[in-house]
């Protein structure tokens, strides 16, 4: 079963969107579409769905490909339970088993004994069987699990669950139906880290066509066989997972601004000749033949690199003290609750540090968040907030809070006093240059509400940033302005997100918050962002795992590859970032030694013997913290050398 779109093509108004963009799905394809907000990657899903109709092109299908579609955002609800609305997707089975529930209901009333029932019973029994239905509902049971549903709330009504968890149901209706063809629109939008982890294992041994959205490189990494750039209009295709994807887009690009030099070298050559010998008439001819030769040339086009680069320059924000928060074996729940959401928590925050909190949703994480920020208190235990902490905090709706009336710069700039920066200029490294300043809030993306409102609290001169699931609609070029931001940052950040590849850029720690504790983990452990205890991947029903010539499951190989390549990137990544860190630290530890030292040196203090004593036991605490420090950074910087070393040698 083959999906193929030839010369689509679709505009808005004057605004034209793409246009002869061709594909080709073909069973066991795996295909990532990237690019930036607004290039119409959902356009095109919908028009490979046939919810949309192009301007121009085709889209075609065998007549009997069953098709899935997951958008962003789903419309209407169903009264029926989780279970029984995800089991319905398997479609001609659910309608025998609704059947046999019929069939046996009359066969245990007496009354309504007529006919032969039992001779049905026995026929739709057969056909059941036949099919596999007896596996339908244990099948049901380990998708719901893997995409984090509890056995209770797989049977409550879908009416009931907030718009994640619905989206999460109809995934699940998606990947019991096991259609031929499959588009998926962001799925990893309201996944946690647990369920990402899962769906990563299932969709990549998907033996149908497979198209989805997504800005999760590993996700991307760990799924696709190929990726499918749309930019400029136009889409370019690349084999491979996201790493190899952005080695070949470099060196395509190369390939082509190489060209466009050329060229541009050669039109220069030719309109010196033009200007030179436009008036003489012996080379008329030659000067007409050349003029002809640059109207009908072909310009190349150089595609854009990147659509968004951040480049930043943060106000110091006040310092605060050395502690920024602290839990001394803190418990914490809500007073409607049936106990404790985070019992006996034990950790502190530094200052300069990035700590991402992760587990799966409804773990606790945004409850844990509110205990340090003050709007919760422990039920027992100690929460402390260190000295002069000043505090912003990104909420998940926040973006769609804004005055839609208003200007991007007119929100960016309310209430900031801009003492001697350009606002626009800072405004634009967040990806609103020229005239996209001056566009209102209405106009913009879901996206780019989002990256209005990460710059808005990224400008405030705070100390710790509080961000919750900042990435949810950003596209791959805003993520990394996200990046470039938080590393930058020189104040303290606590960042819940389920996107791996910020973590590991950023993050000094985690926090893994499940099963009602929170427990901290120095460094990116993979073990924590990929967690080894979930569900098994199951097959989709009637349907073998396809084999490789080794025998392996096809993919499999290439997937864990793909991902032990991106966890050594990231390592070293780290690793970079963690040197820098620690040097930064130790430098500031070796300045309080060194202030420290200069106040005992002062004559005068020795008037004061309670004070030298107080002096002196925070020298030494200060030097054993430089010393540590510098041991930790010399460690640090030999495994970046040995795994640069080691990254050199491959």
């Amino acid at each position: 079963m083959t999906l193929t779109a030839s010369g689509l093509a679709k505009a808005y108004g004057v605004r034209r969107l793409f246009e002869d963009v061709t594909l080709h799905l073909s069973p066991g394809r795996r295909v990532a579409l990237v690019g930036g907000n607004g290039t119409g990657k959902t356009t095109l899903l919908e028009m490979m769905a046939g919810l949309i109709e192009p301007d121009a092109g085709t889209v075609t299908k065998p007549r009997d490909a069953r098709l899935g579609y997951l958008p962003q955002d789903l419309r209407g609800v169903t009264d029926a339970t989780v279970r029984e609305h995800v089991s319905a997707g398997a479609g001609r089975l659910w309608d025998l088993a609704l059947t046999l529930r019929e069939l046996e209901d009359q066969l245990s009333s007496t009354a309504s004994r007529q006919g032969d029932p039992v001779a049905h019973y026995g026929e739709v029994q057969a056909q059941f069987e036949q099919l596999g239905g007896y596996a339908l509902e244990a099948e049901v049971a380990k998708i719901l699990a893997g995409l984090g549903f509890s056995g209770a709330d797989a049977d409550r009504p879908v009416a009931e669950l907030s718009g994640g968890w619905r989206m999460r149901a109809a995934l699940a209706r998606l990947l019991v139906s096991e259609p031929d063809i499959l588009l998926l629109d962001e799925p990893t939008n309201h996944l946690d880290i647990d369920s990402m982890s899962w769906l990563e294992r299932h969709l990549a041994a998907w033996p149908g066509c497979l198209l989805f959205v997504s800005h999760d490189r590993d996700f991307i990494d760990a799924v696709a066989d190929r990726i499918i750039e749309l930019a400029s209009g136009t889409t370019t295709a690349y084999e491979g997972g996201f790493a190899e994807f952005v080695v070949a887009r470099t060196e395509r690009l190369e390939r082509i601004e190489a060209a466009a030099a050329r060229q541009q070298s050669e039109v220069a050559r030719v309109e010196r000749f033009v200007e030179r010998f436009r008036y003489k008439a012996s080379k008329a001819r030659q000067v007409q033949s050349r003029v002809k030769t640059l109207e009908k040339l072909e310009r190349v086009k150089v595609p854009s690199r990147s659509e968004l680069a951040a480049r930043f320059a943060f106000v110091a924000p006040p310092r605060s003290g050395r502690v920024v928060a602290e839990l001394d074996d803190a418990t914490v729940g809500y007073p409607d609750g049936d106990g404790p959401v985070v019992s006996g928590a034990t950790l502190a925050v530094e200052r300069g540090q990035t700590v991402a909190l992760v587990g799966p949703n409804g773990a606790g994480k945004s409850t844990l968040l509110k205990l340090i920020l003050g709007e919760l208190s422990p039920t027992s235990g100690r929460v402390r907030i260190g000295a002069n902490v000043r505090v912003a905090a990104f909420g998940q709706h926040q973006a769609d809070e804004m005055d839609g009336a208003k200007r991007a710069i007119e929100v960016f700039s309310a209430g900031i006093d801009p003492g001697r920066r350009n606002l626009r200029t800072v405004l634009g490294a967040f990806g609103f240059r020229g005239d996209d300043a001056d566009r209102r809030v209405a106009e913009l993306s879901g996206g780019e509400r989002t990256r209005l409102a990460l710059a808005r609290l990224m400008v405030e001169p705070v100390n710790l940033l509080v961000l919750d699931e900042p990435t949810n609609h950003l596209d791959l070029p805003s993520c990394d302005i996200l990046e470039d931001a938080l590393g930058t940052y020189p104040g303290t950040v606590l960042l819940v997100t389920h996107d791996r590849h910020l973590i590991r850029a950023v993050a000094d720690a985690l926090i893994e918050v499940r099963d009602g504790r929170a427990v901290w983990h120095l460094g990116t452990n993979e073990s924590v962002l990929f967690p080894g205890d979930l569900p098994d991947r199951t097959m989709p029903l009637g349907r073998e795992p396809q084999e490789s010539e080794a025998g392996a499951p096809a993919g499999g190989d290439r997937a864990e590859r793909r991902r032990a390549g991106a966890k050594a990137r990231a390592a070293t990544s780290h690793l970079r970032r963690q040197v820098t860190q620690l040097e930064r630290a130790w430098a500031d530890a070796d300045g309080e030694v060194a202030e420290l030292h200069r106040r005992l040196s002062d004559p005068s203090i020795y008037e004061r013997p309670e004070e030298v004593h107080a002096l002196a036991v925070a020298h030494t605490e200060a030097a054993e913290r430089a010393s540590a420090l510098l041991a930790r950074w010399e460690t640090s910087l030999a495994e970046l050398e040995a795994a640069e070393a080691d990254s050199n040698g491959r």
